[in-house]
């Protein structure tokens, strides 16, 4: 009689779910998006970013501007979150200023909504510089080993060793109130917001750019592309269609944690008065106009403080979520 092999609790497993249920085999963004949404915190902390998305992008039109009405013909947008009276200064939170005002009488509920645009757009700008960044040299510096190799990573540790937080704050004294304004995104931003822009991307790429060398480096000896470079694709090619896809799982971990530290660094700088510059608002310089009223005003720092607390922590979140989803061998 012929002996009976048995499969393997995995293989049982998987063959159980398809037969069994019916269902047909999931390709792996499916199973990311599976392992995501078992992941609780990371789930609250995507849906705390879509209401603060929500709130910054359409919570001026839920917004009284009652208070501004003898001039609100002449106002439109972020102005609004910079009329001020006097006469309503350091008001507590009220039902016609939900968040109370600050020491000239601006409405903190309209200056979070417009500040947290800009420190959301810091973010993410300034992290899209840095994934360009790392990912080129990361994956320029694998695939061609070599001298190129050498220099990009010697070029790499040496960035690594400048205090990036001393860089900014010297960068943003030696340029404030030097640059010409700048319209971005159809805001109109004082040039410091694109110096802090500029230099967080610039100063944060090295870790991202040593994590895509690694994974670069194991790809590169796949058949797949030994075939690619048998058929005389270029490598540019290799490296944008056949490597980089990949090795897009720890890219994107990076990019959701890189967008919390350049909101945390954009809070450091403009909290010392270097960063962001009035009267262009946002959660650090609000932040930064609030210490002395710590304690007989604290609407004023309480606000801006969570909302900075908030987007820290979910982005945190959804990043530890991303990381176990993009993990082939979590189950």
């Amino acid at each position: 009689m012929a002996p009976v092999t048995l499969p393997s609790a995995a293989e049982s497993t998987d063959r159980t779910a398809v037969v069994d249920l019916g269902l047909k085999p999931l390709s792996p963004t499916q199973l990311a998006w599976r392992r995501f949404r078992r992941h609780k915190m990371a789930m609250a902390g995507l849906a705390t970013l879509v209401l603060l998305t929500l709130y910054t992008s359409l919570g001026g039109m839920l917004w009284s501007r009652g208070y501004c009405a003898p001039i609100r013909a002449t106002l439109s947008g972020e102005a609004w979150a910079n009329c001020n009276d006097t006469s309503l200064k350091l008001q507590p939170p009220s039902r016609e200023h939900p968040f109370g005002t600050d020491v000239i009488g601006r409405d903190i509920f309209a200056r979070t909504i417009y500040g947290g645009q800009i420190s959301l757009l810091i973010g993410i700008t300034a992290t899209i510089l840095e994934v360009l960044l790392g990912t080129a040299v990361g994956s320029l510096a694998a695939y061609h080993g070599g001298w190129v190799d050498s220099l990009l990573m010697r070029f790499t540790e040496a960035m690594l060793t400048i205090p990036s937080l001393f860089l900014l704050i010297v960068t943003a004294k030696f340029f404030g109130g030097r640059l010409p304004d700048v319209i971005l995104f159809g805001r109109e931003l004082t040039g410091s917001v694109l110096v802090i822009i500029l230099i967080i991307g610039a100063t944060s790429w090295m870790y991202l750019a040593r994590i895509v060398r690694a994974n670069v480096l194991s790809l590169r000896e796949m058949d797949y592309v030994a075939a690619a470079r048998a058929l005389g694709v270029s490598n540019a090619r290799i490296i944008i269609t056949h490597l980089l896809p990949n090795t897009f799982a720890p890219i994107i971990v990076s990019a959701t944690l890189g967008v919390a530290g350049a909101i945390l660094s954009e809070a450091y700088v403009s909290f010392f008065g270097l960063g962001v510059q009035v009267p262009t608002a946002s959660w650090g310089n609000m932040l930064e106009s609030a210490y002395k009223y710590l304690e007989s005003a604290p609407w004023l720092w309480f606000f801006p403080g969570m909302f900075i607390l908030l987007t820290v922590l979910s982005i945190n979140f959804v990043g530890d979520g991303l990381r176990d989803a993009f993990d082939p061998r979590t189950r």
